[in-house]
């Protein structure tokens, strides 16, 4: 079995509602679908979620990154020979981990079909319970936060992760109003995404949420501050999660050596697909630090790849991949029966791709073949 061809396809999907973070707000969510066909007829998807916030990458970069440089490296390979495709997409271009995702998941998704495998099952297999995702929210004001965290808990979530990072003033109001909306029936987890920039000012709003009980706080500071989080260490006992400070190996060192965290957020796009991330989650667990799986709002094709690793790794303990149920429409079916999602045991990511929806999301599509 060999890679013959590649369709990449630029769609922008739309939200439901605006999805506000520390440092952008998106009304669309554009992505890069990878479709791999093999010259014995398999087909296997991928998808590119980029952010030049995180990964330094743009939607238009990843088509060309894929286009001119990815897929060529990688035409005429065996995909499940996973080790030689990382091989020659890492000597093809430096970084870039959102495109090696796309190509990264096509391939995992074409080695569980000729299988009939889930990718789970070629990842060890699974555990028993269903992945659970929380109610992500945006960054709003304090009562439509409170009335959205109601509802929530009607639907069935139980657990809430509120983005903060905010220069108005407001985000400790904003998770007060939260907690006196819902009590103590739903978990609070909040993530700055680097929007407190620098220590001081992360140890004193990490300070005023401690009578709040939250789980965890996600970067509290800039990304390339990993010296930081050793002083907020000193300073609070509560959890502290790194997310767009680990990207490889290298940061995730520096990490375990430091003991200045607790979990770290892995995400396929930051980090170049399944393959890689399941290496630092096994780094992780040998250094003693938990592990999340998150989101970069990926359809369900890049979701599900992430709810299969986490699945099949007993150190990944939590999952946020909510991008599914933000979207309007989109070209996956990956289901949600809050707050559970069912990953089925289908082969390879066992969902379903409407080619019709992909048509119709399509922006602009090119093929590369052998």
């Amino acid at each position: 079995m060999k890679i013959s061809r590649a369709t990449i396809t630029l769609i922008d999907v739309p939200l439901l509602e605006p999805f506000v973070v520390a440092y952008a707000t998106y009304n669309t969510m554009p992505s890069v679908i990878l479709t791999l066909e093999t010259d014995d007829g398999l087909v296997g998807y991928g998808e590119s979620v980029p952010d030049g916030h995180i990964t330094g990458e743009t939607p238009t970069g990843v088509v060309e990154a894929l286009r001119t440089e990815l897929i060529p490296a990688i035409l005429g390979l065996d995909p499940r020979d996973i080790t030689a495709v990382h091989q020659q997409l890492n000597g093809a271009l430096k970084g870039c981990g959102a495109a090696k995702a796309a190509v990264d998941i096509a391939c995992w998704d074409l080695a569980g079909k000729a299988a009939g495998r889930p990718i789970y099952a070629l990842l060890g297999g699974r555990k028993p319970e269903h992945p659970t995702i929380a109610k992500v929210m945006s960054i709003l004001s304090p009562r439509v936060l409170a009335e959205q965290a109601v509802e929530a808990r009607g639907q069935g979530y139980r657990h809430l992760k509120m983005k903060l990072g905010s220069t108005d003033g407001l985000d400790i109001e904003r998770v007060r109003a939260v907690r006196e909306a819902i009590g103590n029936d739903l978990a609070i987890r909040v993530d700055a995404n680097q929007g407190w920039g620098d220590p001081a000012t992360a140890r004193t709003m990490i300070r005023a949420l401690e009578p709040f009980d939250i789980g965890w706080v996600e970067q509290p500071i800039d990304a390339d501050d990993i010296d930081g989080f050793r002083l907020l260490r000193q300073d609070t006992s509560m959890r502290l999660m790194a997310d767009e400070a680990v990207v490889d190996a290298a940061d995730l060192r520096q990490f375990v050596r430091d003991r200045s965290v607790d979990m770290v957020n892995l995400k396929l796009m930051k980090s170049g697909g399944i393959t890689p991330c399941h290496r630092l989650a096994t780094q992780a667990e040998l250094g003693g630090l938990k592990v999340q799986i998150g989101s970069m709002l990926e359809t369900s094709i890049a979701s599900a790849a992430g709810f299969h690793l986490a699945l099949s790794h007993p150190n990944i303990v939590s999952t946020e991949l909510s991008g599914p149920m933000k979207f309007t429409t989109e070209p996956g079916n990956l289901q949600y029966i809050l707050p559970e999602v069912q990953v089925t045991e289908a082969p390879g990511l066992g969902i379903d791709v409407d080619t019709s929806v992909l048509a119709d999301l399509t922006v602009s599509e090119c093929d590369v073949s052998s």
